[in-house]
């Protein structure tokens, strides 16, 4: 709803003090010239310009009540209150080489025990399969492993909706493979693999340079292929990890319990 005063009611509301916040009624010729923008022609010299009309502000409605009622507490639903989690899975070992290469006996500073690799594998994925697998079998062909007769794979993964009392949980399948490999070198290969196996989240470049066992045995952190791929700038320090296990078994090459 619009209201217009004349001058005469202006005036009267200003000997009562009350302050008058509507324009005045536009003229005429200023609603023609806005409803036909074509009809404005530029002002003359003399013209004395009119002064722009008070606008009455639009008051801010206030905030409902609905925005200070608590939000209501989220509820679980089944598959969320069940006795699960996201946790890390590790598989049981396999031989990575079933059959070395020619059949011929591996280099003796690899010694005669086995290694085991742990590294970022599903259950039943081929861990020398793809990209990833391919740059695996050139490190380990490298050290020439890949004519060991005992070379094992442990894969780990992420896994969700992990029941918590899984029988699958990585400390205990890793010392169980442990004590029936034995192995005279443990390669930890990525942040899933030193996670499980040291129950470490550094980066894997402050782990590199410190010394590690797993249950007596002993253990190099290094990256794994994936991340190899990723940013192969770190492929020459995956190399030195390699050559300093191979120095480590040419120099103990039994397993720990035998030492003496």
């Amino acid at each position: 709803m619009s209201l217009h005063l004349d001058s005469r009611q202006r005036a009267m509301l200003q000997e009562m003090g009350v302050p008058v916040w509507w324009p005045a009624a536009p003229l005429p010729h200023t609603v023609a010239a806005v409803a036909h923008p074509d009809a404005l022609t530029p002002p003359t010299a003399n013209a004395v310009p009119q002064p722009a009309p008070i606008l009455h502000p639009t008051p801010t409605p206030p905030p409902s009540k609905a925005a200070y009622q608590p939000t209501a507490p989220a509820t679980n639903t089944p598959a969320e209150s069940a006795n699960t989690t996201t946790t890390l899975v590790l598989h049981p070992p396999r031989l990575l080489y079933p059959t070395p290469a020619a059949n011929t006996p591996a280099p003796a500073d690899l010694g005669h025990d086995a290694w085991l690799i742990v590294a970022e594998g599903r259950a039943n994925a081929d861990p020398l399969a793809g990209d990833a697998g391919t740059l695996l079998h050139h490190m380990l062909r490298a050290l020439q492993l890949h004519r060991h007769p005992q070379v094992f794979f442990c894969g780990v993964e992420l896994a969700a909706n992990t029941p918590a009392d899984s029988p699958t949980h990585p400390d205990a399948l890793l010392h169980e493979a442990l004590a029936q490999i034995r192995p005279v070198m443990v390669l930890l290969m990525g942040r899933l693999a030193a996670r499980a196996a040291l129950g470490r989240t550094e980066p894997l470049g402050q782990l590199r340079a410190q010394p590690h066992s797993v249950a007596g045995h002993p253990a190099i952190v290094t990256y794994d292929a994936p991340y190899l791929l990723r940013l192969g700038k770190y492929k020459a320090a995956a190399w030195a990890d390699l050559c300093h296990a191979r120095h480590m078994v040419r120099t103990h090459p039994t397993r720990p319990e035998q030492r003496p």
